[in-house]
């Protein structure tokens, strides 16, 4: 076994913007546990739980467990396309009202794209250093995060919130 301070590169891994990924820094995102919410009602939603354990310094806690439903993924996507310029977006799984089957089998294969699609994310430097991610995967906060973003939505200065 060879021990480096220097950080390696896997010479077959993913390749992200034309820079390899470093061996030392690994960031693990899993989408699981589903659970209906408000189950019987009109109003009923599915959430996911979001669990996160990294050593990038790109994150300020090292592991964290969020619950989220899908419309907070939707408005997750539409945050980075603002800011990713020329970088793509990976896409999310569609957003289906018939789905013919089951509603277990619908909704792990919703879990099974939400899960493709944050593992993409974090695989991609640009879409990885953006404030909005962090947030909707470190904060207990439920998004309308578009207003815990500093400088957007309907605070004032003296009442915007501390971050």
């Amino acid at each position: 076994m060879v021990h480096s301070s220097t950080p390696q590169r896997e010479p077959n891994g993913p390749r992200c913007l034309g820079s390899t990924q470093e061996i030392n820094e690994l960031t693990t995102v899993r989408v699981q546990d589903p659970r209906v919410q408000n189950e019987g009602s009109w109003n009923s939603y599915v959430d996911y739980k979001i669990f996160l354990h990294t050593n990038s310094k790109a994150f300020t806690a090292k592991t964290s467990c969020v619950r989220r439903r899908y419309r907070e993924f939707v408005w997750l996507r539409r945050q980075l396309q603002k800011n990713a310029g020329l970088v793509p977006v990976p896409e999310l799984p569609g957003k289906s009202t018939f789905f013919v089957g089951s509603t277990d089998e619908f909704i792990e294969k919703r879990r099974q794209g939400l899960q493709q699609f944050l593992e993409k994310v974090v695989q991609n430097v640009v879409l990885l250093s953006d404030s909005r991610l962090h947030l909707f995967l470190q904060s207990q906060l439920s998004p309308d995060l578009k207003q815990l973003v500093p400088g957007r939505g309907t605070f004032t200065s003296s009442k915007q919130p501390l971050l």
